[in-house]
């Protein structure tokens, strides 16, 4: 077999097809009220955190959705992060280490800067990382608001024909 039999039927393109990413949002209430309980917790009001993950969940960079929430970029890496979008620290996992070395005062921040490789810009995103958990419940309300709805049902059928399987927590005493 040569190259040119391997080659058969091969097609060259010049271009992708963008598909985006899809998303669904099966629930009825909207994200901005469905995330209002974590308001306080959040680094900007809900609309704009709804806004903005509707922006990224579109296929958008950070930077451009928390452009279009209103946001400064890494305004919106912060939210992102805080709502549980995983990815969002610019560090690499050893930079994570220096950080953690610096929030334990085992280095000064200008030798953790340079141990890390990381811009000034992108350090203090990561020690806002490291230093901020992401919001309990959030992330599963941002989730849910992904969530295929055909998922959902499958997973409440699958779940209603196995119930006489299931003990109720009051007989597993």
């Amino acid at each position: 077999m040569g190259l040119s039999d391997i080659a058969a039927g091969l097609t060259v393109t010049t271009h992708q097809e963008d598909r985006g990413v899809a998303t669904v949002d099966a629930t009825d209430v909207p994200l901005a009220e469905r995330l209002a309980p974590y308001a306080d917790d959040l680094p900007c009001p809900v609309d704009a955190a709804a806004a903005l993950l509707d922006a990224y969940g579109a296929g958008t960079s950070v930077g451009a959705a928390a452009s279009a929430a209103g946001l400064a970029p890494t305004m919106g890496a912060k939210v992102l992060h805080r709502l549980g979008v995983a990815g969002v620290t610019p560090l690499s996992p050893l930079a994570r280490d220096v950080v953690r070395d610096w929030l334990h005062g085992e280095l000064t921040r200008g030798d953790a800067v340079t141990l890390s490789g990381a811009s000034d810009a992108e350090f203090a995103l990561g020690a806002y990382c490291e230093t901020h958990d992401p919001i309990e419940g959030a992330a599963d309300v941002v989730a849910a608001a992904r969530e295929p709805a055909e998922s959902r049902a499958l997973a409440a059928r699958e779940r209603d024909a196995l119930a006489e399987t299931f003990d109720a927590p009051a007989d597993l005493r």
